[in-house]
């Protein structure tokens, strides 16, 4: 079946007595009782398919599973509170038997930056990072610092550089490592990293796949390899998501294709009017023929999905000009997400980069007139018009 009716049907319609509810309904209960001890026993040592403890699983985060795993392509998931609980409970499953050691992409999320320095290096976990879109460069940082993880992001937050994950994924192979992808950019529709050879991929589903800005939560998906170690660590662990959360995850993702096909054709409009503008210094967006990795896009992409993130830098000197500019905006939300059906902006450097020093951000690439815009599903001459507008007088006149 194709993504769009997966998206529909997967995790759905199980039987719940002598009905067959068309929607997987909420399920509250903490605990679970069965007709014997002996069963109880079973299912709680995972001797027999059930449920016993809601900290362990449920039937909605079950459910959400079998959604997700069925769009990814894995032998498995486990859901999370958030994309963050999600990154690092797939980095501690990666490392779980390998040696202690991370070779990260340069770019990255910033909270994922943090995570990597501020709480795994000072845990004892070696921590390099390298450039993936350099794969003599990456190649390098792996014979020196001998990883046990690779870790990565689809396309790259927030300057939407794009490695080609195939290729690390066999530099991780001959390394002994584990390729840890974060796919909350790309998506499911875009990219699929454990076809490419991934071992793992997570996603923040509060973005694209829940889709509304209403829900928190996040998720692993994992091959047959990881899957029971995955799943033990999370037994222990409890970051297991909410039933009302899954609920509405999986409300999201029915809707999810359409939504994202929609954002990226929105994005290419969007992107393509502000490279004409004279506001505008510089686009950074996956659809332009003139971006940097352009040929691993197009290899690796279906046709004419890009993504719908857009990052762009202002005409101006800095936070006031920036400041400035957005406070502008009337229909723009000047938010700090992504993903949700309404368009989005935020200034990285306050915002998803803001414990980064100034000096690691321009290291990166993010300067201070750099913004990120979310495109979302309105009419694409409504989201021009209310940029044209905002830029409409200098921002630094």
């Amino acid at each position: 079946m194709q993504i769009h009716t997966r998206a529909v049907h997967a995790g759905d319609r199980k039987r719940a007595g002598a009905h067959v509810p068309a929607t997987t309904p909420i399920y509250t209960a903490t605990s679970y009782s069965y007709d014997s001890m002996a069963q109880l026993d079973r299912v709680f040592g995972q001797e027999e398919k059930g449920y016993c403890y809601s900290r362990y699983d449920n039937p909605n985060a079950a459910a959400l599973e079998e959604l997700i795993c069925s769009l990814e392509g894995g032998a498995g998931a486990q859901s999370c509170a958030s994309g963050m609980a999600a990154l690092q409970l797939a980095i501690a499953c990666a490392l779980a038997d390998r040696r202690k050691s991370i070779v990260a992409a340069s770019a990255l999320y910033g909270a994922t930056i943090g995570l990597l320095m501020n709480v795994l290096e000072p845990m004892g976990i070696a921590v390099r990072f390298a450039d993936v879109c350099d794969l003599d460069a990456l190649r390098t940082a792996v014979a020196e610092a001998r990883p046990g993880c690779i870790v990565i992001e689809t396309i790259c937050n927030p300057l939407v550089r794009v490695g080609p994950v195939d290729r690390i994924a066999e530099i991780a192979r001959e390394a002994g490592a584990a390729l840890v992808v974060d796919n909350t950019f790309g998506t499911p529709l875009l990219l699929r990293p454990l076809d490419l050879g991934a071992h793992f991929s997570v996603h923040s589903v509060t973005k694209y796949l829940a889709g509304h800005g209403d829900v928190m939560g996040g998720v692993v998906i994992t091959d047959a390899q990881h899957l029971e170690g995955l799943r033990s660590l999370a037994r222990t662990l409890g970051p297991v998501l909410g039933p009302f959360e899954s609920y509405l995850t999986m409300r999201g993702i029915k809707t999810f294709p359409l939504r994202m096909e929609r954002q990226c054709a929105n994005a290419c409009r969007v992107a393509s009017w502000l490279s004409t503008h004279p506001e505008v210094a510089r686009v950074h967006f996956t659809g332009d023929p003139a971006h940097p990795d352009s040929a691993t896009v197009r290899r690796l992409f279906p046709p004419n999905l890009y993504g719908a993130m857009v990052s762009f830098e202002i005409r101006g000197e800095g936070r006031e000009d920036v400041f400035r500019f957005m406070d502008r905006l009337r229909m723009i939300v000047r938010a700090t997400s992504l993903g949700d059906v309404h368009t989005m902006m935020l200034y990285p450097a306050m915002s998803s980069h803001r414990d980064l020093s100034p000096k690691h951000r321009q290291r990166l690439g993010i300067g201070d007139t750099l913004v990120r815009l979310s495109v979302g599903i309105e009419a694409p001459e409504d989201i021009i018009a209310d940029l044209s507008q905002a830029l409409e007088i200098s921002p630094s006149a």
